[in-house]
């Protein structure tokens, strides 16, 4: 039977083909959660960087808004990815205002997730 762990194995056998051709590539692998990642050798941290945000700013743009960790998870992602684009920049005073308005979204969401915890128990 075919699995997930097998479609892994093909891929590995892929990659040691263009790495005789001396095409570097790397492989991530989290097989419970079925799940390969496959980089290339112009790669930087930073490409990575904002390709991992890019996974957590879909999942906060797509989880229901009364989720109680909803908001956290939002303003987190937009100040991350306010950061990453900027890297090699400056932070702009416009930008500054918005991870300062996140910062204050964050404290609220935080009090009322701490003030519903001290309700429930």
């Amino acid at each position: 039977m075919e699995n997930f762990e097998n479609f892994y194995q093909d891929i590995l056998d892929l990659a040691k083909k263009y790495e005789a051709k001396n095409i570097p590539i790397k492989i991530e692998r989290d097989l419970e959660n079925d799940i390969i990642k496959i980089f290339g050798e112009k790669i930087t941290s930073l490409a990575r960087a904002k390709n991992g945000l890019s996974d957590v700013s879909e999942l906060s743009y797509t989880t229901a808004e009364h989720h109680p960790y909803w908001n956290l998870l939002y303003n987190c992602s937009e100040i991350a990815t306010s950061l990453l684009e900027k890297w090699k920049d400056s932070l702009s005073e416009e930008d500054l205002g918005d991870i300062e308005w996140a910062l204050k979204e964050l404290t609220q969401s935080l009090e009322k997730i701490k003030n519903k915890n001290l309700i429930d128990s």
